[in-house]
């Protein structure tokens, strides 16, 4: 009995992501391809796939955090952006734009359109997946780019690699700040929670759930269950038959998301997504956000969180703490060298 509950199990997930492609499969045509530079990709370039919408100001530091990190052509879907953006986007050498009208929550929230571009373009090649707010930091980034990390995992056969979304913050209100094109975001958003967060493994899809942070602290104290996941499968050697489930936060197969935890005691590699959602501008966008109701699986439940943002209110506490840089982040275990010594 037991083992046909397994089978059963097993088919059901099968099922699941077999949709999750035919999805990706039906969606592309709502993508119009504006530049195409995917010819000039690689064998070993290291690829970083992006959604976006209205994210001008955050990309001059987004596209010279990753170059700096290694990563050597981004391919972005700009869902409709009317800052300037996209037309930003298309003038670089190393980016390839596509274009949708599309609805936002009805393509998984920009997944089945990603999702397509990583069967059409990241086959067999190490993929990031990151929103246009989350920049990926690792033990040693600093000196050891994309590419060797890459190889350090090829060698052992880690097909993935896991990262906490890591939310900073101001002091003070979040419209009080000042922030121009080009700056590191760190820069004003300087504070973090260190320790309000709970872990917790799902047995179903094998993978860890953590939650917590600001968002949780301030947002949601009476209602924990709905605060947002904090655990990320950004850095994935893809295959066409992988498929992400829930935004980036877990995958199909089902042992992929294994691969980013140990639970035998030990410890593996692991980064952080500084989430930069908290910049000043995060106030006017959260008016526009409420209004489009394109995030979350029930957008009205979500409206208090909004109007909450809309006040541009201070999440520092005497708890939080200061940024400083990843060797702070690796000394207090929110992130991992592992092996990676």
């Amino acid at each position: 009995m037991k083992r046909l509950r397994a089978l059963r199990e097993a088919w059901r997930w099968r099922r699941k992501r077999q949709n999750r492609l035919l999805r990706a499969l039906w969606k592309r045509g709502e993508l119009r391809c504006l530049v195409d530079r995917t010819a000039a990709i690689g064998a070993g370039d290291v690829l970083v796939f992006c959604t976006l919408r209205n994210e001008a100001l955050r990309l001059p530091f987004f596209l010279a955090h990753y170059r700096r990190l290694g990563a050597t052509h981004f391919l972005f879907v700009d869902n409709d952006s009317d800052d300037g953006g996209r037309e930003l986007l298309m003038q670089q050498p190393d980016a390839s734009v596509w274009h949708t009208r599309g609805s936002y929550r009805a393509s998984r929230f920009g997944m089945d359109w990603l999702q397509w571009l990583l069967i059409r373009h990241g086959h067999d090649r190490w993929c990031l997946t990151v929103d246009a707010d989350e920049l990926l930091l690792y033990p040693h980034h600093d000196t050891r780019p994309l590419p060797a990390l890459t190889e350090w995992l090829d060698a052992r056969a880690i097909p993935a690699m896991g990262a906490l979304m890591l939310e900073l913050y101001p002091k003070g209100p979040l419209d009080a700040q000042r922030y121009s094109a080009g700056q590191d975001p760190a820069e004003v958003l300087q504070w973090y929670d260190r320790a309000n967060y709970t872990i917790t493994r799902k047995s179903d899809i094998d993978a860890l759930w953590i939650q917590g942070g600001p968002r949780s602290r301030v947002f949601l104290a009476d209602r924990p269950r709905q605060g947002p996941t904090l655990t990320k499968v950004p850095l994935v050697r893809w295959n066409r038959r992988h498929v992400y489930l829930n935004s980036t936060h877990s995958m199909l197969p089902r042992g992929m998301n294994r691969e980013i935890y140990d639970d035998q005691g030990g410890e593996k590699l692991s980064g952080v997504l500084l989430h930069t959602k908290f910049l000043p501008q995060v106030v006017e966008k959260s008016t526009e956000e409420k209004s489009r109701r394109q995030h979350f699986g029930d957008p009205g439940i979500y409206d208090a969180y909004y109007d909450a943002l809309i006040q541009a209110p201070d999440l520092w506490c005497a708890a939080s703490t200061r940024y400083t840089g990843w060797r702070q982040l690796e000394g207090e275990g929110i992130m991992s060298r592992g092996e990676w010594a």
